[in-house]
């Protein structure tokens, strides 16, 4: 195959292949943001600080721009998210900062109790610290988001790695004190 060819494949695969998706408004600084407000609330617990994945942040923007373009607000299947966590926000656009959003996650701390998942709220039900336990999962060491516009508003998507909310597993901050 003469160069020229070689060269028009490759022009042609490239047009082909879709770049990745970068979330609408994902500057460095909402990157810093969303990372340090998870780390935060990590360190509040003495549990090791997340670092940023660009996996898990292409990953969550495939999903962001899903549920902005179908107005939908639910969480990807198991099968959708490869054994990733998930925690999702939604609310009007340019409104709230990147940490406000994921401050949002860490003010179930308010609920939350020492145990095994998904007993671990004091109101009984799980959810009410689902997005919480999620941020200071133990295991997880990972955290990738990504934010989509839909009409009048955004949607926050975070993933994780490895997962939390593990049931049956037990979720106690103190027992898993990071190692300085």
């Amino acid at each position: 195959m003469s160069t020229i060819a070689r060269l028009s494949c490759l022009a042609l695969l490239m047009a082909a292949t879709p770049a990745l998706p970068q979330a609408s408004a994902d500057s460095e600084a909402e990157v810093r943001e969303w990372l340090a407000a998870h780390n935060s609330a990590r360190e509040d617990v003495g549990l090791m600080p997340l670092v940023w994945s660009e996996r898990l942040a292409h990953d969550a923007a495939l999903w962001a721009r899903h549920l902005a373009r179908k107005n939908l607000f639910e969480h990807a299947s198991p099968a959708e998210r490869a054994g990733q966590g998930e925690n999702l926000w939604r609310g009007p656009k340019g409104y709230w900062s990147a940490r406000e959003k994921v401050g949002f996650f860490i003010a179930e701390k308010r609920h939350f109790r020492p145990g095994r998942f998904p007993e671990v709220s004091r109101t009984g039900h799980w959810p009410d610290v689902g997005h919480y336990t999620q941020v200071i999962w133990p295991a997880t060491r990972e955290v990738g988001c990504a934010l989509a516009p839909a009409a009048t508003e955004e949607v926050l998507v975070c993933r994780y790695w490895p997962a939390g909310n593990i049931r049956g597993q037990r979720i106690d901050p103190a027992e898993h004190v990071a190692r300085r």
